[in-house]
């Protein structure tokens, strides 16, 4: 500081002064601060937690309120006649499924008026997979009581009644790992003999379904008081059953039979493309349920969707048969009178109609072996003699599927000419794509045989050939159907049999009929190359009936060689049937050696190695009869049964011209009563098939243990609709929603014979 005059300035006057803030004060009051936000906000917490309290408190009540509501949007739906069940199917069908929709959405999703009190309780609520799928009060199953316990007598299950029957189900909830031992409680409570499972324990990476039954291996499991012994493990495409034996420590009485049916063949998303198969599963299960047993124990991983679609489709089909008509609607409703969320999409409601319609169409066409030489002699009768006989009857019911599906690219004018029949064209959805030269060159420098060839087989990109992919008897396992090469396509016959890994070839034809070539010789004395890929034959060995070739293909960018087996059958002269049907048996029990049994179960959509392909002059006469013939044999080995117009339909559907003659169609019933012989009324297995005709893999140990079984790839869908969540809110974050999406309506559903 110094002082200024404005003319004079005095001398400068320095001084030094330090200030300083109390630190401690300062501490202080932020440590306030903070302990009044935390309470503030312990106060907010708490306020939201009271709030939760009492609306999950007084939720029945307050859901009272809009009990009307309920009963008010309901409409007024007709039962459905049988005679007019197509035609009803057809009409709600259209435009959309606009009808049905309007159906569906009118039914309340939960009946308000019924309480949810003992689910919602603090102690049953880790019981339950999803939070918001919850048995009513007034039909849960109650278990007995352990030690007082009040929530021990609680599990996610509800009473359900058939038709015209009480209580004859029961819909649960897939047991979680904490629920397990209370399932088998259940089980042995209610005197239950049959478990109907509807799902995968795992499906898409989300667990669905605790495993609650011991392995084969394992043999014996405890859970609580109830031992579970099992004692025979099935696997069919669709389905497995397993026969267990259940006893409990506390009570001296002897032991029960459970059959355990699971089905495996629900997509993960969506549902079943082709109702017959639930039909089926209805099959096995009433074959081992009976009158004095317990009720049918149906879940899935809610038991609500899946579960209440069984549920209706069985419940339905008995009032079918026994009244003659349906009311789809109506059973819907009651369904979820009883349990919330019963057939939860649209699409499992429009399955429903499609089951019915497809039995009501088609009836019961499945054999028992036992059945089968009695069952076909009576329908070879003609009564009176003017009417066909049940058999000319049933392949006049068969639909043709004329022009079902596109057939856009077989018919493209630069295809035309790699057609040898114009009336055999491959559908669109399951035509075999070929990948062009520089792609496979790129992809088989990595490539190995056990590599899958994960490929894109977009129309844009894949070059054509006639062949049909048809699905095999083991699921998701492919036969491939193709005509006889043109000179022109040797070429690619080849190179799609290297890039399906192919191991067998059946030929059904010769190469000439008179002066006509029906099929081009594909194969030389000396070696053939076409483009990177060299054919060589290696062996011809003659039989009575066949010829044996071993052909072995090396790819210029492959190491490894690969060999692929010819069996020609020379006795099936063109559109005529094989003049000795014992050697065509014959020949098949001789090619199944050479089958790989080790492939792939994952089924992504026709992009896996197809083992067996099939080809006579158009892949259609003779192929058709073949690929019938095989899924038959394998049906008869592995269930006891078979269902020739079944198997004949969904060929059919592959490709054009499959099985079209009575002549054909009696044959395969015929060759199969001549393989399976009776005796003293028993059906005796010839000594030369105790093989199976299997190309199918066998799901892997690590798999099979988990049950996680995957599902081919559907064939493209003709309309998607809206997804829906089953359980929304899943109780435990590895546990997710279960996803179901409004598949098409089938077509074999509108197609008439």
């Amino acid at each position: 500081v110094y002082f200024n005059n404005g003319i004079n300035s005095g001398n400068p006057i320095i001084k030094h002064h330090s200030t300083s803030y109390n630190s401690k004060a300062l501490i202080a009051f932020l440590a306030f601060l903070i302990i009044v936000t935390s309470i503030a906000l312990l106060v907010v917490l708490y306020k939201i937690y009271d709030l939760h309290k009492k609306r999950s408190r007084n939720l029945d009540e307050a859901q009272e309120l809009v009990e009307r509501d309920d009963e008010k949007q309901l409409m007024n739906v007709e039962p459905i006649h049988a005679d007019n069940l197509l035609e009803t199917y057809k009409r709600k069908i259209a435009d959309e499924g606009r009808l049905f929709l309007a159906e569906f959405q009118s039914i309340p999703r939960v009946f308000s008026k019924f309480s949810i009190k003992d689910a919602r309780k603090p102690f049953n609520q880790n019981k339950n997979r999803y939070v918001d799928i919850l048995p009513y009060d007034y039909n849960r199953v109650e278990l007995s009581e352990i030690n007082g316990d009040a929530g021990s007598n609680y599990i996610n299950a509800s009473y359900i009644d058939g038709f015209k029957e009480p209580r004859k189900y029961i819909a649960a909830q897939g047991p979680r790992d904490e629920t397990v031992d209370d399932f088998w409680r259940m089980i042995w409570e209610q005197k239950a003999t049959v478990i109907v499972m509807v799902t995968r324990c795992e499906e898409g990476n989300r667990n669905k379904c605790a495993e609650y039954w011991p392995s084969m291996e394992e043999g014996t499991r405890a859970f609580g008081d109830v031992i579970v012994k099992i004692y025979e493990h099935k696997k069919c495409p669709d389905y497995i059953i397993q026969k267990l034996s259940i006893t409990n420590k506390k009570e001296k009485t002897t032991g029960r039979e459970v059959t355990h049916i699971q089905f495996t063949s629900w997509p993960d998303h969506g549902v079943p493309e082709d109702p017959h198969l639930l039909l089926k599963l209805r099959r096995r299960v009433n074959a081992f349920s009976n009158f004095f047993s317990g009720p049918i124990v149906v879940h899935c991983s809610a038991g609500v969707g899946r579960t209440g679609t069984y549920i209706g489709i069985d419940a339905m089909l008995e009032g079918l048969e026994a009244e003659g008509k349906v009311d789809v609607y109506g059973y819907v409703v009651k369904l979820r009178r009883q349990r919330c969320l019963m057939v939860q999409v649209e699409a499992q409601y429009i399955l429903i109609h499609q089951a019915l319609v497809e039995y009501n169409q088609f009836g019961e066409t499945e054999v028992n072996l036992s059945e089968l030489h009695l069952c076909l002699h009576n329908m070879k009768k003609r009564d009176p003699p003017s009417e066909p006989s049940p058999l000319e009857a049933e392949f006049q019911r068969l639909p043709s599927y004329r022009s079902w599906r596109t057939q856009h690219i077989g018919n493209q004018e630069e295809n035309k000419k790699k057609n040898r029949n114009s009336n055999v064209i491959p559908y669109d959805f399951n035509r075999v794509p070929l990948k062009h030269e520089l792609e496979m060159s790129k992809e088989s420098e990595h490539d190995s045989e056990e590599s899958s060839d994960e490929e894109s087989d977009s129309e844009e990109t894949s070059r054509y050939i006639n062949a049909s992919f048809i699905m095999g008897y083991w699921k998701p396992e492919m036969m491939i159907a193709t005509q006889g090469p043109l000179k022109e396509t040797i070429g690619d016959f080849w190179q799609m049999i290297f890039q399906r890994k192919v191991k067998v070839i059946v030929m059904l034809t010769e190469l000439n009929h008179g002066n006509q070539e029906i099929c081009a010789q594909y194969w030389g004395e000396e070696n053939k190359t076409f483009g990177d890929l060299e054919v060589d034959l290696k062996d011809t060995t003659k039989h009575s009936t066949y010829t044996l070739r071993v052909f072995e293909l090396r790819h210029s960018k492959r190491k490894e060689p690969r060999t692929v087996y010819q069996y020609q059958y020379t006795n099936w002269s063109m559109e005529q049937l094989p003049a000795d049907p014992k050697d065509l048996i014959s020949m098949i029990q001789s090619l199944k050696q050479k089958l790989s049994k080790k492939t792939s179960t994952e089924g992504n959509k026709y992009t896996k190695s197809v083992p067996i392909l099939i080809h006579c002059r158009d892949g259609s006469q003779q192929t058709g009869i073949f690929c019938a013939l095989l899924n038959l044999l394998e049906s008869a080995e592995t269930e006891e049964v078979v269902d020739v117009f079944q198997v004949v339909k969904s060929l059919r559907k592959s490709r054009p011209g499959m099985v079209s003659t009575f002549e054909q169609y009696q044959f395969l019933y015929d060759i199969i009563a001549s393989t399976y012989p009776a005796q003293n009324g028993q059906v005796k297995k010839n000594n030369n098939q105790e093989d199976k005709v299997e190309f199918d893999n066998e799901v892997d140990k690590a798999k099979q243990d988990t049950n996680c079984v995957h599902q081919a790839g559907a064939p493209d869908k003709t309309h998607q609709g809206s997804k829906e969540v089953e359980g929304a809110e899943p109780t435990s974050g590895t546990e997710g929603p279960e996803h179901s999406a409004n598949g098409p309506a089938s077509p074999a559903l509108t197609q008439s014979s």
